[in-house]
């Protein structure tokens, strides 16, 4: 396998992102982010008042969803990201949980 089909290769990100994000239409914004970006995944309110998200798809486009979750839509607060490395899964998609 040659470099750029390695850094082309599909990645996953499982993310928990922290602050005022619920009831300022986090996972709706997530939802249109990801579908512009080509990410594929999902995104659901927690229990505790953050949201956690699974991004998953080219190396760039989930950078680039990474990025976005680090301050969310315009009315978000967004005060930690907590992201860990996830098992690519073939998800299809994106999808609001």
């Amino acid at each position: 396998m040659n470099q750029r089909a390695r850094d082309e290769s599909p990645i996953a990100k499982h993310v928990v992102v922290s602050g005022r994000v619920q009831g300022v239409f986090f996972r709706d914004s997530c939802r249109s982010e990801a579908e512009a970006a080509g990410v594929r995944g999902w995104v659901r309110n927690c229990g505790d008042g953050a949201v956690e998200a699974v991004f998953e798809g080219e190396p760039r486009a989930v950078e680039r969803m990474l990025s976005w979750a680090r301050h969310g839509p315009p009315h978000a607060q967004v005060t930690d990201v907590v992201v860990e490395d996830a098992d690519p899964s073939g998800m299809s998609g994106f999808e609001v949980r």
